[in-house]
């Protein structure tokens, strides 16, 4: 299966079913980010320290698998010189529209967060990384890729989902019952397409559990130094919010060469 193009046109669908993650902020929430009053998230909801953050004035900021009209508007309001890149023709739609709206300064690109290709050597100031590597299968030159468009002692903050979630059985983890049913890592491709229909939906892209060794210990090793880390959970909007935090967030450092 060709993973990039299939979740590209699910990523799409989900735009046009004004899915969670595809529905682009306020004119009101922008009009606050110009006055320096803003909030924007990694993970579902809660927001990201503000300490984590460059002075946004002037800074070069890549919001990284991040369409969908929600971080990049917000952050190129307070001031931020923001591209956009995502799979999504749809997602980046919606932060076009929102640049458009509010007569924002930002760019969009359409790529595979995987390669970066479009971009030197120390670009960017900032990378703001969503929860959203689950829609690739080798995250590893992910990392890389950031560790490389970013200037020295820019920072990397990135979202993403615990693995131990993709390891209990879906179907009765809706009944509120976490039984290990799938080794990590795992992925959707793992399933036949019944199941994964059944589980997920027709319409839902296809997601990959990764490891904890390559989702922190790959920006280690791409050459990142960990300085932050908090988790989050779906705002009580899921059963699981009941026994865990659901997800990890993360702030990174490019160390000075």
């Amino acid at each position: 299966m060709d993973v990039l193009s299939y979740n590209r046109k699910a990523w799409d669908r989900l735009v046009d079913q004004k899915g969670r993650w595809t529905q682009p902020v306020s004119s009101a929430d922008v009009a606050k980010a110009r006055k320096d009053d803003w909030r924007i998230v990694l993970t579902p909801t809660k927001a990201i320290p503000r300490q984590w953050f460059p002075p946004l004035k002037e800074s070069r900021v890549l919001c990284l698998a991040a369409g969908g009209g929600q971080q990049g508007p917000i952050l190129a309001a307070a001031g931020a010189q923001v591209t956009v890149f995502d799979n999504s023709t749809k997602q980046l739609e919606q932060d076009r529209l929102v640049a458009d709206r509010e007569s924002l300064e930002l760019k969009t690109v359409q790529g595979d967060m995987a390669d970066l290709s479009a971009f030197a050597d120390a670009t960017f100031d900032l990378i703001v990384h969503p929860c959203s590597n689950n829609f690739v299968e080798d995250i590893l030159p992910i990392w890389k890729e950031a560790y490389r468009v970013l200037a020295n002692a820019g920072s990397l903050l990135s979202g993403f989902h615990k693995p131990v979630c993709g390891a209990f059985d879906p179907e009765l983890a809706k009944k509120k019952v976490f039984q290990l049913r799938f080794k990590v890592p795992n992925s959707d491709l793992d399933l036949t397409e019944e199941e994964r229909i059944r589980f997920f939906g027709k319409d839902s892209p296809i997601e990959f559990v990764h490891s904890l060794e390559d989702q922190i210990g790959g920006q280690i090793n791409a050459g990142f130094q960990i300085a932050g880390i908090y988790e989050d959970g779906w705002g009580g909007s899921e059963p699981i919010d009941y026994y865990m935090k659901s997800f990890v967030a993360t702030r990174a450092l490019k160390q000075v060469l």
